[in-house]
């Protein structure tokens, strides 16, 4: 793996571990897409750190369970705004 890909990787992990941000705040806040970070973050990851895979892994489920209460949250908002 390329350094800057495996620094890349490293940043987005920590700033995930730190904040509990969701994939698409991770992309944003680092420039790229959704599927480079999820793929960062789920493969490259393991073969860097598995520790920090397994805490990043368990970061990204608990951000699973809670999207549909994201989303509520998103619709309600929208709707309040008009």
């Amino acid at each position: 793996m390329k350094a800057y890909i495996e620094e890349r990787v490293q940043q987005i992990a920590d700033y995930v571990l730190e904040s509990g941000a969701t994939v698409r705040q991770a992309a944003k806040l680092f420039g790229t897409s959704k599927s480079t970070v999820h793929k960062d973050l789920t493969e490259r990851l393991c073969a860097i750190s598995t520790a920090t895979a397994r805490a990043v892994a368990e970061v990204l489920k608990r951000n699973k369970e809670e999207r549909h209460i994201r989303g509520g949250n998103a619709t309600r908002l929208k709707y309040k705004s008009i």
